[in-house]
């Protein structure tokens, strides 16, 4: 498979990097364990890595560039790191082609899951930090993911959408909304739950998830944008 098009979106040429290091990006430890005698490492120390300089950029750069108080701040880093909008940005960079997957993670659907891709942009950032050192890094995060802030804000993106949709209900309407399981199936080690939101018997929202909390977040944002309470945004 030809990396050229990454290799330019990323900044280095093929000559430039240490092969094994980048193939490594796209390693799952699925994959790993299928392929045994091969010795391969998966990608979880550079997601381990690049993590924490994702997390260092972006806060260094809220705190150059915003005179807001730490609430704000770290709630706006954690909506720009949080592996759905890590997800986008590896949608459009495209790297779930590039997964190296077990034969039964492949079949699952694993190069479209939301924190195999999180993880796959957390280890493509601890990649080029490696090979190009901080301030190469810094470029590719500004670049892809910091750009992400303005539309975060604009659509409210970095609120917790359940505290919100349950404030806002209880000062517009005088009712409290309540949770309920729509539908769920699954193992119970990847189960996927369906969570309906509800004011008084009337449902308003819905939203899936891998545990009833997140089912909750996603159904009470789906209450807040049929509500019009907030606008509809692609990160959620």
């Amino acid at each position: 498979m030809s990396y050229d098009d990454l290799f330019k979106i990323i900044g280095f040429t093929e000559s430039e990097v240490e092969k094994d290091l980048f193939e490594r990006v796209f390693i799952h430890r699925s994959y790993v364990n299928e392929h045994r005698k091969e010795k391969l490492e998966s990608n979880e120390r550079l997601e381990f890595l690049g993590d924490a300089v994702l997390e260092l950029v972006t806060t260094e750069y809220l705190y150059k560039n915003f005179d807001n108080p730490e609430g704000d701040l770290t709630n706006w880093r954690s909506a720009l790191v949080k592996g759905t909008t890590l997800a986008t940005i590896a949608l459009e960079l495209n790297l779930g082609q590039y997964l190296k997957l077990s034969r039964g993670e492949e079949k699952s659907g694993g190069r479209e899951k939301e924190y195999l891709l999180a993880n796959t942009v957390e280890a493509l950032i601890g990649f080029i930090y490696l090979q190009g050192g901080y301030a190469k890094s810094q470029l590719f995060i500004h670049r892809f993911i910091l750009v992400k802030l303005q539309e975060i804000l604009e659509k409210k993106l970095h609120i917790d959408s359940k505290s919100f949709f349950q404030e806002t209900s209880q000062e517009k309407l005088g009712i409290t909304p309540t949770y309920d399981v729509i539908d769920h199936h699954g193992p119970d080690h990847q189960k996927t739950f369906t969570m309906g939101v509800y004011l008084e018997k009337d449902l308003i929202g819905q939203g899936k998830g891998a545990s009833k909390q997140a089912a909750e977040q996603s159904a009470a944002r789906d209450a807040l944008i049929n509500k019009g309470w907030i606008k509809e945004g692609p990160l959620e």
